[in-house]
């Protein structure tokens, strides 16, 4: 579920960036994005790691 609401939050910023020509507007939504996919990125890595009873 968290790695859907990362995806999702991309694709958001990723619009909103397409749509805003404000600098500052623009520099806030680099820095959300660059956070959310090292979020994504880092689930990834621990859902890829996670051992088959470790959901227990």
């Amino acid at each position: 579920m968290q790695e859907f609401i990362a995806r999702k939050n991309i694709e958001r910023f990723r619009t909103l960036l397409s749509e805003t020509r404000d600098e500052s507007k623009r520099q806030t939504l680099l820095q959300l994005l660059k956070a959310e996919e090292k979020k994504l990125a880092d689930l990834q890595v621990s859902a890829a790691t996670k051992k088959p009873d470790d959901h227990i």
